[in-house]
């Protein structure tokens, strides 16, 4: 139990029966796991805060990581075959919004998330220039669209929400990187997950963990009760994501 005398949380005690539905825990497909070893160590690392239950989500980019079902299922059954016990792995992908994407969604080849959730992403450099036609063919298809850590677009950082409140009314849902609660990716960043925040504009928390350091910064991650109180909805409205 949680004393209240606690200056600051650690935000894995908030954690337990949480979904970690953004992360690249697929061995050798992406940026992330390289080898199954490696796999295996970040689940065991997330079992030591909770987290049992995963949607593994590789990077799905035309130009980098040409990922389809027929890349990713394999590589999760092989995680699968080596799981340790009391966990569940399901595999969606991260899909940047660019012309592969469109190819997949044309094909119906995308992996979604939950339901009619897909995850997806945009360069760090700039939005697409079609994004508003990306958007509509996703909706098309009768899917949802995630943004993954819209905090990290310093192009839509500043003063005005515009540009996120565009976003919103094209109907996308927004998912906060757990390690942007901290300096991690520097200040700008954590500024920006913050007002977001503070805004009631984030809906769903995720890792994007690729690695064992991202892993041991979020164990290690405290929060003030001022942010505790601003992320405890967002975790619980993740939870009812896979309820």
């Amino acid at each position: 139990m949680l004393s209240i005398f606690q200056k600051k949380i650690f935000l894995a005690d908030l954690l337990e029966g949480f979904t970690d539905f953004h992360n690249h825990l697929l061995p050798g497909i992406d940026d992330g796991a390289k080898e199954l070893d490696d796999s295996l160590a970040m689940i065991r690392k997330f079992n030591e805060f909770g987290i049992t239950n995963f949607v593994a989500s590789p990077h799905v980019m035309g130009e980098f990581y040409p990922n389809t079902p027929q890349t990713i299922l394999p590589a999760l059954e092989e995680v699968k075959k080596a799981l340790p016990k009391g966990n569940s792995i399901k595999a969606a992908g991260e899909y940047m919004m660019d012309q592969f994407l469109i190819d997949q969604l044309e094909d119906e080849n995308v992996l979604n998330v939950v339901t009619n959730y897909v995850l997806v992403e945009m360069s760090y450099f700039q939005a697409p220039i079609n994004l508003a036609e990306i958007l509509f063919k996703i909706q098309n298809k009768n899917l949802k669209p995630i943004l993954a850590h819209p905090e990290r677009y310093a192009f839509y950082h500043g003063n005005s929400l515009n540009k996120y409140e565009d976003l919103k009314a094209r109907g996308c849902k927004f998912q906060l990187n757990m390690l942007s609660l901290s300096t991690h990716y520097g200040t700008g960043i954590h500024k920006k997950a913050l007002q977001l925040l503070e805004n009631g504009m984030i809906d769903f928390i995720s890792s994007d963990a690729h690695r064992m350091e991202h892993l041991e910064k979020i164990q290690q991650l405290k929060l003030k009760k001022t942010q505790v109180k601003l992320i405890e909805p967002v975790i619980e409205k993740s939870k009812a994501l896979f309820n």
